[in-house]
């Protein structure tokens, strides 16, 4: 019997979020739960490079330039505040090197992925549904890499006030800064750019479910906790 990877990371996925939205929200063991988030952004990094078409040089190249951009710029965030503005991380994700969490880097791989992978079935859609309406391979790249970027921002901008509440990380009197997401939607579009230019497969459906879990995981959070 074949097995479909994509039921199977879904179910899991969901299972994991929803477990983890009921835990915190509506439980007692609120902390139990909030301190194994690293397990739950591992497992779904390792879920998503499973679902992942062809796993070729390129496509852990590109997880390893998003993983060191990320961490490169929270250090740089983190030592300085040039950088998102001034904040600091708990200890709820973990190790951390120069004041940043290891998990950080991951999260911002597995969010480029997942966005860049979005936006690119979507172009796919369209070219398939319509093929009129396909544009030209550069005008493609382009939306890709902005679009992308764009969403995710709206990501972060779901994710940091249940970020915040969960104890992930704290911003200087308790405000998030403009600055922040302007810094996120720069960072995104370098690294969306570099993720059009190399050569593997973009399609990750699994990406797309695990974008909407995660980020009604984090409505749910900052809205009910």
């Amino acid at each position: 019997m074949q097995v479909n990877k994509l039921h199977i990371s879904t179910t899991v996925a969901l299972l994991f979020h929803v477990c983890g939205a009921v835990g915190i929200v509506c439980t007692p063991y609120r902390d139990w739960f909030i301190q194994h988030t690293p397990l739950n952004l591992l497992l779904m990094a390792l879920l998503l490079v499973w679902n992942q078409q062809d796993k070729n040089p390129r496509f852990f190249l590109f997880l390893f330039i998003a993983f060191a951009t990320g961490m490169l710029t929270e250090i740089a965030g983190v030592q300085s505040g040039l950088l998102f503005g001034t904040y600091s991380y708990g200890t709820v994700m973990g190790a951390r090197i120069g004041g940043v969490p290891w998990l950080i880097g991951l999260n911002w791989a597995v969010i480029m992925i997942c966005t860049g992978s979005v936006m690119a079935m979507l172009l796919e859609q369209v070219a398939i549904k319509d093929p009129g309406r396909a544009m030209p391979a550069r005008l493609q790249q382009f939306s890709l890499v902005l679009d992308a970027a764009i969403l995710a921002v709206v990501f972060d901008w779901i994710m940091e006030p249940a970020a915040v509440k969960l104890g992930f990380w704290q911003w200087e009197n308790g405000v998030i800064p403009v600055y922040n997401y302007v810094c996120w939607f720069a960072i995104s579009l370098l690294l969306l750019f570099i993720f059009s230019r190399m050569r593997f497969r973009k399609e990750n459906r699994f990406a797309a479910h695990l974008l909407i879990i995660q980020a009604l995981f984090f409505l749910i959070i900052r809205t009910f906790m």
